[in-house]
């Protein structure tokens, strides 16, 4: 079942977010989450699967850079649980919030994922995103400079 994150859910988004910040590459980041930040991310457009009363997945979109010049242009984080992976779930959780990113007025939306996440670059196009860029050697993480994928869908 997808719907809104509430503060409640900050604890199960947190423990997905943080595993994913300190063993992989899919998020650059080096620094965890705290709980406080991630209740005040529920407050936005944050969005969860729950299955079996468990937070397996969650998505959030924002505006893609500040100013006014961006306003019609969100960027997207999603994040599954590896047991919620390869069951159709972070698809569905992308579609609905390409559609309500649409209904509220964005004309598009970027993902920006890690060029070694070869996973997500195929998972976004699966799902209609179009290789915009490529940015050769933007993070470090890992004692490694990463190189980013900047993948777009209009909405």
């Amino acid at each position: 079942m997808i719907r809104a994150a509430t503060p409640a859910d900050a604890l199960a988004i947190m423990a997905i977010w943080n595993a994913a910040i300190r063993d992989t590459t899919v998020t650059f980041s080096p620094v965890e989450k705290s709980v406080e930040e991630v209740i005040a991310l529920t407050a936005t457009a944050c969005s969860v699967v729950e299955e079996d009363g468990q937070v397996i997945a969650f998505a959030r979109y924002f505006q893609f850079r500040s100013g006014p010049g961006y306003a019609h242009t969100a960027e997207h984080t999603i994040l599954l649980h590896p047991s919620a992976t390869g069951r159709g779930i972070g698809r569905t959780l992308l579609d609905a919030l390409c559609d309500h990113a649409r209904k509220v007025g964005f004309h598009s939306t970027v993902a920006a994922v890690s060029a070694e996440n070869t996973a997500g670059v195929a998972f976004h196009a699966a799902c209609g995103f179009s290789e915009v860029a490529r940015l050769p050697e933007v993070g470090f993480k890992f004692g490694r400079w990463l190189d980013l994928v900047l993948m777009q869908k209009r909405l």
